[in-house]
Order: C-alpha cells, then sequence, then structure tokens
C-alpha cells in the first residue's frame, strides 16, 4: 500500500548537520512487524510511523523504532515527526501547542519561531548507579567521570560528566565485545555542553549523531543540581563530523528540548 513518506534532518539548520530521521505518514494499516522491517531497511538510528491518536488529548500519534526494537520515546523523532505531521497539513487543536501520543504517553510540544521543543518527560529511572556499573562506565571511558546517573527517559540512559567540553570530544570509549550499556557522556563548555550518545545495535556500536532523549536526560540532572539557570545550549556530533545544536530553555517545572528541522525528502513508499 501508499503511504506518504518524509526524511528530515533534525537538530540542525543544514542538510547533513543533524540526525536524520524517516516518517511514513498514515501508517495505520502496518502492523508492527511491517514498522519494524521497514525500520531495519533505512538503517537510520529511528524510523517513525504516524497514527490516528487514541488519546482524546492528542494531536498526533508515533511509534518509534530502531533498526533492531520499538522504543517507547525519543527525542530527534520526537522533533522530526512533529515536523512531518505539520508539513503534510496536520492541524494543532491548541492554538499553541501540539501534543503526541507515544509509548511513553502524552509529550507536549511548541514551536518558537524556527526552534520546536518538547517538553522533557518524566525520567523512568534516575538517580545514582551501583557500584558494579560504576565500576564498568569507568572501564569503558578509561577514567572516573565527575558524576553518573542513571538517565532513563525511554531509550535507557546511563549519563556521565567529564570534566569539559574537550574532554568529551577527546574521547575514545572502550565497550567489550557484545555490552549493552547506552551510554551518554557530557562536559562543559565556555557557552554551553557538548554532548555524546554511545548505544548498541545490529552491527555492534553505534555513535548517534544528535539524541533528544539524552540531552533531555542532562537537563534533568543540571536542574536538580542548580536550580538557577534557565537556558544553555549543547552540541553534539562534532567528533563524527555533524554540527547539532540542541537549545534547552526552563520554564518553572517544565525543561524545553528544542532544535531547527531541515525538511529534505518528500514522497511515497510501498509498503
Amino acid at each position: 500500500m501508499t503511504h506518504r513518506f518524509s526524511q528530515l534532518d533534525v537538530f540542525s539548520s543544514r542538510l547533513g548537520d543533524g540526525n536524520p530521521l524517516a516518517v511514513v505518514l498514515g501508517a495505520d494499516d502496518l502492523d508492527p512487524e511491517a514498522m519494524q522491517r521497514f525500520a531495519a531497511w533505512t538503517d537510520l538510528s529511528e524510523t517513525t510511523f504516524l497514527l490516528e491518536p487514541t488519546d482524546p488529548g492528542a494531536d498526533y500519534r508515533v511509534r518509534i523504532f530502531t533498526p533492531a526494537t520499538e522504543l517507547p520515546f525519543a527525542g530527534h523523532p520526537t522533533l522530526g515527526s512533529c515536523t512531518a505531521w505539520l508539513e503534510a497539513g496536520g492541524t494543532p487543536r491548541g492554538a499553541d501547542r501540539i501534543v503526541q501520543e507515544c509509548g511513553l504517553g502524552l509529550v507536549e510540544l511548541r514551536r518558537t519561531g524556527d526552534i520546536l521543543a518538547f517538553a522533557a518527560p518524566p525520567l523512568l529511572r534516575s538517580g545514582p548507579v551501583d557500584p558494579a556499573l560504576a565500576a564498568h562506565v569507568a572501564g569503558v571511558l578509561g577514567q572516573e567521570p565527575v558524576s553518573l546517573a542513571w538517565g532513563d527517559n525511554g531509550p535507557g540512559w546511563v549519563v556521565a560528566e567529564l570534566p569539559s567540553g574537550d574532554a568529551v570530544r577527546s574521547l575514545v570509549p572502550q565497550f567489550p565485545p557484545g555490552d549493552q550499556l547506552d551510554l551518554g557522556v557530557f562536559g562543559a563548555d565556555a557557552e554551553g555542553y557538548e554532548v555524546r550518545a554511545f548505544f548498541p545495535d545490529a552491527t555492534g556500536r553505534r555513535e548517534d549523531p544528535v539524541t533528544g532523549s539524552l540531552n533531555a536526560a542532562v537537563a534533568m540532572i543540571l536542574a536538580e543540581r542548580d536550580p538557577g539557570w534557565t537556558r544553555y545550549a549543547a552540541t553534539q556530533g562534532t567528533v563524527i563530523g555533524r554540527h547539532g545544536r540542541i537549545e534547552v530553555e526552563r520554564e518553572g517545572d517544565t525543561l524545553w528540548i528544542g532544535g531547527r528541522v531541515v525538511p529534505a525528502i518528500t514522497g511515497t513508499v510501498e509498503l
């Protein structure tokens, strides 16, 4: 069956600088097996499928697949899916808010100028990691991190802080074969933070170009540490030739994780 299809570059103002996302629209007729098979074929970090919402408070529903599994939530698929939905003529029920339904529940989005942002969902798991996992992470990093905590908002991140942005960029992690650790790393720069994300996939290990869920987890960790900050910018993908930029803003108890999205390909796909 023919479906509308989009591919976008997320957390980028120029094609090739961010994290690509494939989006299949009107996917209500597809079963999970077909979705997973297509996500494996695109071989992007995530592929999403837009469906009619089942929650009356949502504007649309999304299912998010990596090449190997389905995720309840992920950040750059949230921004990219919302952009594809809007570009296809989607009309939000609210004047200044868009509501996405996903496996994690309802996620609110807003658009300010050319920045689209989502409200960071609550963490499924937070707090310190156990000593055995902390020792494992230190071995992977080749150093003791400044801080280490769970930042699981769906993908299952363990988040390590290094002394600086330069330390993050120079990091060469050493994962043992078959390691299933989802590891996020961040460090402070003069004007914000440098972020990197590593996760296992069918080929071994992959470094994600730009990661909304991890940046949301980092923002929550920093918010607990310093209630006073209101905004910062993070960069990601530098080491692998990308130039992703994530805008983080705090409004009361809400953390907005935003960036620009560049539509790249529109057309149809037979599924």
